[in-house]
């Protein structure tokens, strides 16, 4: 399929196509061609006119269905969405008198190529050997500013060699490295964005590698760097960054292969990582991120006792507070911060319970109650940990690891479960059971409902009778235990 054929199937070009169909001086520009010239699907389109960006995107939108805003005030961007939120087009002003003078201030060859918008069969314009890079598989650099001009582009370069199988030219290597230690200067959600795509791509692993080989981990993710060389205890073979990375490479591998991990709640595993979360994140994209945070907290704990013995007590609560000094960093919206925070807060606690299997009802209650909303997704992230501990200690044994496995395609359907209908709900309300029980409403019923709730998920309660006799029950056995 030619360059024209494959953009004129993308529904964003058409809708500019539609909206501008009068205007010569308006360009497809960057990534939409840059993937049609590469044989991939377009989705989005960036669309560069000579003046009047706001009302342009506000045309687009309108033909789209869809609503227009700013993007950026400070690259003068609008963004025009279609009905359904399934693709947009971004539109921002020229730089520079022409469309040559604008492509000499894009980032990367691969993105520096414009085809007329008006013109379907159009020319592409290439003053840098785009197209030639990329038929070379190659990622360069359209100037030697290009990083001093916005050092975002270091982490975008790792995002585009991630998600394109681009290689890096050593020239661009170089002139990436000279600036690696502003790579932290870009706002925060330009920063999230950038990694948002680097982590959903196919290889986020290489991702990450391309940003240590530009020596920018230290300045992007300083809570990453800092777990380089962090000895473990003799269930782990690699260091906390070692291991880490191996965390990320096993979750890919339990998302290939859900029917093995994950059994008969394949499906809805399945269903549940494709929801969209906050922030443009998926659950996939944002489990992911949460695997590279979630042991950011042992650097801080890390004890060495006798006999050499090491631990990181307190880890998981530590790592949780981290992290959210990490969202507010990025500009991350609440929801994505508090996500992310219950993945490394709760990442622990199905390791312990392995030896319980097969889990009581009540003890599955607490568990689903301890780790909601995140219940399903931390427990894929422990399996991923889990197969990632592979040294000489005890819980690194196969049939300890074939254990965790085991219990988590026990517990993931009713997590699953738990996500679509909620925590049970009492057969009474709490001030009828305070009226049956002789107390005043307050934390004693707070907590005497919550061991209704539980009866109910054990079928221990059917009935208000049960309800009130399982907290009376327990009310005496605290008074007694007073």
């Amino acid at each position: 399929m030619t360059l024209s054929e494959t953009l004129a199937q993308a529904p964003a070009v058409r809708a500019a196509r539609e909206a501008l169909a009068d205007r010569d001086d308006a360009w497809i520009v960057g990534g939409a061609i840059r993937d049609a010239e590469l044989g991939r699907e377009v989705i989005d389109a960036d669309v560069a006119v000579g003046s009047d960006e706001r009302g342009t995107a506000r045309a687009i939108a309108a033909v789209a269905g869809g609503p227009a805003f700013e993007l950026s005030e400070e690259f003068g961007t609008w963004r025009a969405l279609s009905g359904d939120r399934s693709w947009h087009v971004d539109v921002t002003r020229l730089r520079g008198p022409d469309i040559e003078s604008d492509l000499a201030l894009r980032d990367f060859t691969v993105n520096a190529i414009a085809v007329p918008l008006a013109d379907p069969a159009g020319e592409p314009v290439d003053p840098h050997g785009g197209g030639a890079d990329l038929e070379r598989r190659l990622l360069r650099a359209v100037s030697k500013r290009s990083f001093a001009d916005d050092p975002l582009r270091i982490l975008r370069a790792a995002r585009l060699a991630a998600g394109l199988g681009l290689q890096l030219e050593p020239e661009t290597i170089e002139l990436a490295r000279r600036e690696a230690t502003r790579a932290g200067e870009p706002a925060g959600e330009r920063q999230l964005a950038e990694l948002r795509l680097l982590i959903a791509s196919p290889d986020p692993i290489r991702g990450v590698e391309v940003l240590d080989d530009l020596a920018a981990t230290a300045a992007l993710l300083p809570e990453l760097e800092a777990l380089r060389g962090v000895v473990q205890n003799p269930n782990h073979h690699l260091d906390v960054h070692g291991h880490t990375l191996e965390v990320l490479r096993n979750l890919i591998e339990i998302e290939s292969d859900l029917d093995r991990y994950a059994g008969d709640a394949a499906d809805g595993v399945r269903a549940l990582l494709a929801e969209p979360l906050a922030d443009e994140f998926d659950r996939a994209a944002a489990l992911r991120l949460g695997a590279l945070l979630h042991d950011v907290g042992k650097p801080a704990t890390r004890r060495e006792h006798d006999g050499g013995f090491v631990s990181f007590i307190g880890h998981d609560r530590t790592g949780a507070e981290l992290v959210r000094g990490v969202c507010e960093r990025w500009n991350a919206s609440r929801g994505l911060s508090r996500h992310l925070e219950a993945l490394t807060l709760h990442h622990l606690h199905l390791g312990f319970m392995a030896a319980e299997r097969p889990l009581p009802r009540r003890r599955l209650y607490e568990y689903l109650r301890l780790t909601e909303p995140v219940a399903a997704d931390v427990t894929l992230l422990t399996v991923a940990d889990r197969l990632s501990a592979r040294g000489t200690g005890p819980t690194a044994a196969p049939e300890m690891i074939e254990a965790h496995l085991e219990l988590a395609r026990e517990v993931l359907p009713a997590a699953l479960e738990w996500h679509r209908d909620g925590p049970p709900r009492p057969p009474i309300a709490g001030d009828e059971l305070a009226a049956a029980l002789g107390i005043e409403p307050g934390p004693m019923l707070g907590r005497l409902l919550e061991e209704v709730r539980k009866g109910v998920y054990a079928g221990d309660v059917n009935s208000a009778d049960d309800a009130v006799a399982v907290a009376r029950a327990a009310l005496e056995e605290g008074e007694g235990a007073a």
